[in-house]
């Protein structure tokens, strides 16, 4: 028997969403799977988890921040920038090394304040960049302007407990 990859219906969209991914059927003979199935009940392939990872940053609009931010099942730390802001270009490789530790507990996104007003006026942004932290569906804690990796982690460390 050979060790194979199993699949989800659908796996595109899951490709950025980080969640674990849980056959629906066997990728050798298409066996419906029964959840944390080890083996396949019809052809006896060994079956193996596949991770898909998802995007270390995720970039969101007005249009998709119900969905990613606010819905989103993790916590979500979204960086509010614009290309012209020299504070927010220095931040940027910080906010990339923080998503990238984090990656198993916190998402990481990034809103253009030019081309999306509405979320930034909705949670008072007069300011980039700004940092919110939110924890199921509600802002958790804030920062605004340049600050170092260690201060983001403290606030992110807070808010995951």
């Amino acid at each position: 028997m050979s060790a194979l990859s199993i699949m989800q219906r659908g796996q595109k969209d899951m490709a950025t969403s980080g969640q674990e991914l849980t056959a629906t059927q066997c990728s050798n003979c298409g066996e419906p799977l029964p959840a944390k199935a080890s083996q396949c009940p019809g052809c006896g392939a060994t079956l193996t988890a596949k991770r898909v990872p998802r995007e270390l940053v995720v970039e969101v609009s007005d249009a998709t921040f119900e969905k990613e931010v606010l819905q989103s099942e993790e916590p979500v730390l979204v960086d509010f920038w614009a290309t012209w802001c020299g504070p927010c270009r220095a931040l940027a490789p910080i906010v990339d090394e923080v998503a990238h530790e984090y990656i198993d507990r916190l998402k990481v996104a990034k809103m253009d304040v030019d081309h999306n007003q509405a979320t930034p006026m909705r949670y008072g942004i007069r300011g980039i960049p700004a940092l919110l932290l939110f924890k199921g569906g509600k802002v958790a804690d804030q920062i605004v302007g340049y600050v170092p990796k260690e201060t983001i982690a403290r606030s992110i460390t807070r808010v995951l407990g």
